[in-house]
Formats: C-alpha cells, sequence, structure tokens
C-alpha cells in the first residue's frame, strides 16, 4: 500500500497533480478535514481491501486545523502507518501571475494583496515542507514535464531528484530572463553571425558549433565555467533549491549563447544528484 499526501502552495499544482496520480491509479480525496486524516490513513492501509495506493490532498484550506497535523502524522509514523509528502512549491512571483490570469482571490489575502496571503501561507506550511519526501517546484515546469516527474517518482519508483537544473540560452537585445539564477554574457567570443554561410544557421547546427568552439578562447571559457558550476551545485543541493536556472546570453541568441548551453548541458546531463534541461528561448527569433 502507498499513501502519499499532496500539499503545498495554493496556485502550485495541487489540484492539477491529484488529477495526475488519479489516472495513474491512485484512489484520490481531496481537501478531507486534518481529524480525519489518520483514519483515512488506516482504512486505505488496512490489509486486503481494494485500494492500493491512495493520496490526499491538504492545503490552507484547512484552517486552524491545519496546526494538528504535525502531531497526527507522528502518530501515524509511530502507528506503522507509512506515508508520502509530496509538497508543491513556485516563486512568489509566479504564483502572484497564476492568481493575477486567473482572477482568483488567495485563501489568506481576503480583500488584501496576493503577496501578503502567499507570505503567510509559506510561513504555516514551512513544517509540511520541512518533513517533505518530494518537493516538486512547478513555476518553469509545463503540465506534461510535472506528468513526467509524477510518473517517475510514483509509478516507475526512479529515484527522486529534488533540484532540476535549466540551462536556457537567450539574447541580450531581448532582455535577460527574470527567473534566472545565474547569467552569463559570451558576447566577447567570435560571432558566427558574420560569417556568411553560418549567419541563417543556429548553435544546434554542427557548423556553428565547429566555429565557436574552435577557438582557444572558447574552450578555456567552458571548462571554467563547468567547473564553477559543479563546485556550485552541490552547495545549492544542501542549501534546498529546487529549481536553477544557469542562463548564458549573447547578442541574439542564435549562435554563441545555444552553443555554450548545449556544451554545457552535455557536460552537466547524467547526473545522479540532480535533473538537468536544455531551452533556447530566442533560437526561433
Amino acid at each position: 500500500m502507498r499513501f502519499v499526501i499532496v500539499t503545498g502552495m495554493s496556485g502550485a499544482g495541487k489540484s492539477t497533480t491529484l488529477k495526475m496520480l488519479e489516472d495513474m491509479g491512485y484512489f484520490c480525496v481531496d481537501n478531507l478535514p486534518i481529524p480525519l486524516l489518520e483514519k483515512f490513513a488506516h482504512l486505505a492501509c488496512t490489509p486486503g481491501n481494494e485500494i492500493e495506493k491512495a493520496a490526499m490532498g491538504v492545503d490552507i484550506r484547512s484552517g486552524v486545523a491545519l496546526s494538528e497535523m504535525e502531531k497526527i502524522l507522528e502518530k501515524m509514523t509511530l502507528t506503522g502507518i507509512k506515508h508520502e509528502i509530496l509538497f508543491l512549491d513556485a516563486s512568489d512571483e509566479v504564483l502572484v501571475k497564476r492568481y493575477k490570469e486567473t482572477r482568483r482571490s488567495h485563501p489568506l489575502a481576503k480583500a488584501g494583496r496576493v503577496d501578503q496571503g502567499i507570505a503567510q501561507e509559506r510561513k504555516k506550511l514551512a513544517f509540511l515542507k520541512k518533513h517533505a519526501d518530494y518537493i516538486i517546484d512547478t513555476s518553469q515546469l509545463l503540465t506534461r514535464e510535472l506528468n513526467v516527474e509524477l510518473d517517475k517518482i510514483f509509478v516507475k519508483n526512479e529515484e527522486f531528484k529534488n533540484l532540476v537544473i535549466t540551462v536556457l540560452s537567450f539574447g541580450f537585445k531581448y532582455g535577460i530572463p527574470s527567473d534566472s539564477d545565474l547569467v552569463f554574457d559570451v558576447r566577447f567570443l567570435p560571432n558566427p553571425f558574420y560569417i556568411d554561410a553560418l549567419r541563417s544557421k543556429t548553435g544546434n547546427d554542427r557548423e556553428v558549433q565547429d566555429y565557436v568552439m574552435g577557438f582557444d578562447l572558447t574552450k578555456t571559457f567552458l571548462s571554467k565555467l563547468t567547473d564553477m558550476v559543479e563546485f556550485l551545485i552541490p552547495n545549492y543541493v544542501l542549501e534546498g533549491k529546487n529549481q536553477l536556472v544557469i542562463s548564458i546570453g549573447c547578442t541574439g541568441g542564435k549562435h554563441r549563447s545555444v552553443t555554450l548551453a548545449n556544451k554545457l548541458y552535455e557536460c552537466l546531463n547524467g547526473q545522479k544528484e540532480y535533473g538537468v534541461k536544455i531551452e533556447h528561448r530566442d533560437i526561433s527569433r
């Protein structure tokens, strides 16, 4: 029997997650009163019943009863009821944007500002995030990407990588990505744009890659960049960071930045401690 408690910040995707888990064969219940949590878990975990996998949604709507949850979880552990906690998170900026787009009011904001409600919610849910077995930051995740992560954890039982690194190429002429954690400027490298045969191609093409990487300056930069990033990552993991966006920019975001982003991705990909994905924001502009 597998029993999962799905919780996290309002607007981070809890309802979507429960629907996905339901499609994966989980018996799902949302917003059950906290005092009934232990009883529901006990019934779900009783040997011989037809439920093999269950998930229960818990969020800030539980009100004052939420403060009782820590004791209930401790009691469940002592009585042998195994459970896992999935905490869905997102940056304050993304949560505010989502609330504005849907025109919904935050459960704690009332007539006040959304960001104030989010700040209160973070404080109230801090203990759940601390005890979480899995933390998924949905700030940059597409719905299909969230589904893939859930499938890995709760269906395929693969090892969960708490830190997801996005290597992102961009063009400075279109602005620095607002969600960047680290930004690197590669405009000092020779520019393929001024080579007629390469101008229409991108850093995904072998010809451009060979040109950009054909300079000792580029190779030295990539080596030093990789060394620094590999030094930083374990410290970000210790800090509890869930998302790291490494942005690499050139003038237009098509040649040098794409090449270096691809090379850095190749250097980082395949690690067990974290997941890595690659994105090229301005390559088609």
